[in-house]
């Protein structure tokens, strides 16, 4: 091997390291090797060199798979790779017995690692695809939110709000002096202008003499335009911080965001906010191939990030995806459709159709026409003047509900329960899009892939939580902390290579039968749906009327 060659031959004292063990870390090494990640370690230190010559203290090929190696048996802090170098035999093995300090390893991962995290994640983990001789053909897509290294009691709202109120009293003030030319009148006013209107206020009030008692209005006035403008570049740093995507930000880590998190070590119930950060995964055979931490609070502006990671880091694209119901929108389904990805994503009322509790009130069909859950057959209505919610959607009218058994279910949110019409905004491609993606759901392939998919990208988030103890950052900043996750990610991913090299890594996962059908939904009920809106009536009217009389 041109890097990993251990030349130093040294004494251990009481060394227990099996020949097997060192055969796996010699396998390991080779795909470090092979991957071709320590070409780009050589670019990067050769480019350091010529700028500040020497060479670095320890061999920095080693150093990144004592790293990797130490990620992927849950030591991922630096005073536990600290030890791992000094005490592993495994580690000691790997570094040739050098004993790096936690900040030597912290400065190589802040110089090598972070640059080049993607490179060198998508490097290895192609290595290991073809290690293990496996495509890269069905995706499974899933995202978590992990606490930030922040303090809970330090955050910082957008305020927006405030930063309005603020620009209507300066509109007061400026209309007093009649200068209130040029600042718009609605909305945000700019520091900028607020400055201007400053000078120009100033030479106003520079012809009075601000001694006397009856001009000290006029000093008022400008002590208050000043606090003004003060305040206004306060709330552009805090608005600039948030970005347009996001309402809050941590003073201790500005790139967290207020979250609410599924467990609350608080109360429990996970209603307080946290510093957190939202992580997808797209997994493929149970290997991790893709990553991305983000800021969104929801995952569905995440899908196309992380199916495009995927394309950035292997240049292919997955032939089918499986995804659960938080991404299902006509922008993702459309992505799906544009790059001929298979579309298995569930869409948003997914569960209510499974359950029969809320079961979609109306299928499109080929002619463009719509049939609701009485077989009622609905077309576009031309006489509603009411303009859409949506620029892509049309309303469809169905009559003749007042004889239907769904009545109660379908208008219980309509304020004229006596019209003998139904309206509906549909989506024409946002229902076909969903209707093929129920097909495709409930075929045989569908019901594999949607077991496959709560076995293997749940399951991983399920060994870095519970397996790895790892539900909290433990660096700063989106950067460092993207860096840090992809470090588990590939830990997870060495795991299961030596699990493959030891004959117990499993790639193949529950596999459909010849003889399964296709799945149906059941049949839903006009009684069944009728008493729970009932029921739902009665407590509702029941809570108001506590409301009404609680002294």
């Amino acid at each position: 091997m041109s890097y990993y060659n251990i030349r130093q031959s040294f004494f251990i004292l009481s060394s227990t390291i099996k020949v097997e063990e060192t055969q796996k870390i010699d396998r390991f090494l080779r795909l470090l090797e092979k991957s071709g990640v320590c070409d780009l370690l050589k670019s990067k230190i050769v480019h350091d060199d010529l700028n500040k010559g020497g060479r670095p203290s320890f061999n920095v090929y080693n150093m990144l798979a004592a790293i990797i190696y130490s990620f992927a048996f849950n030591k991922a802090s630096l005073r536990n790779i600290e030890d791992m170098c000094m005490y592993d035999l495994r580690v000691i093995y790997i570094m040739e017995n050098e004993t790096p300090s936690y900040k030597t390893i912290g400065n190589f991962i802040n110089d090598y690692i972070v640059p080049y995290r993607d490179k060198i994640f998508g490097l290895i983990t192609k290595a290991i695809f073809e290690e293990c001789n496996i495509k890269m053909d069905k995706a499974y897509i899933d995202g978590s939110k992990f606490e930030a290294d922040a303090n809970k009691y330090k955050f910082v709202w957008k305020p927006t709000a405030f930063h309005i109120k603020l620009s209507n009293k300066i509109r007061l003030l400026l209309n007093d002096y009649n200068i209130a030319r040029g600042i718009p009148n609605e909305g945000i006013i700019d520091s900028k202008m607020i400055a201007d209107k400053l000078i120009e206020l100033n030479t106003i009030i520079s012809s009075y003499d601000l001694s006397q008692k009856e001009n000290k209005k006029h000093r008022d006035a400008y002590s208050s335009l000043y606090s003004y403008l003060e305040k206004s570049l306060e709330y552009e740093e805090k608005e600039r911080i948030c970005g347009p995507n996001r309402n809050s930000y941590f003073k201790t880590d500005k790139d967290a965001t207020a979250m609410c998190l599924k467990e609350d070590y608080y109360s429990g119930l996970g209603s307080n906010m946290h510093a957190a950060y939202n992580v997808q995964l797209c997994v493929i055979y149970g290997i991790i191939s893709s990553y991305i931490v983000t800021q969104s609070r929801n995952d569905m502006e995440d899908f196309i990030k992380i199916i495009e990671k995927h394309y950035e880091m292997y240049k292919i694209y997955p032939e089918a995806v499986c995804a659960d119901a938080g991404y299902g929108s006509l922008k993702n389904y459309t992505f799906l459709e544009e790059h001929n990805i298979k579309n298995y994503v569930k869409y948003v009322t997914w569960e209510g159709n499974v359950s029969g509790k809320r079961p979609s009130q109306y299928r499109i069909n080929r002619d463009n026409t719509i049939t609701c859950l009485n077989g009622n057959i609905g077309v576009i209505a031309s006489d509603i003047k009411t303009h859409p919610r949506k620029s892509n959607s049309l309303f469809y009218k169905i009559v003749g509900c007042n004889d239907c058994k769904f009545k109660d279910y379908c208008k219980r949110f309509m304020s004229d329960k006596s019209q003998n019409f139904k309206i509906y905004e549909v989506s024409q491609k946002l229902q076909n899009y969903i209707q093929e993606a129920e097909s495709n759901l409930l075929s045989p392939t569908g019901i594999e892939m949607r077991v496959n998919r709560s076995s293997q990208v749940e399951g991983a988030f399920g060994v870095i939580k519970q397996d790895f103890m790892y539900e909290r950052f433990r660096r700063t900043l989106i950067d460092k902390v993207s860096t840090e996750f992809m470090l588990v990610c590939l830990g997870y991913n060495i795991r299961k290579i030596f699990r493959f090299y030891s004959g117990k890594a499993k790639f193949e996962y529950w596999k459909a039968p010849d003889n399964l059908q296709c799945e149906t939904f059941k049949k839903p009920s006009a009684k069944r749906l009728s008493n729970k809106v009932n029921k739902q009536r009665k407590k509702s009217l029941n809570e108001e009327a506590k409301s009404k009389y609680k002294y």
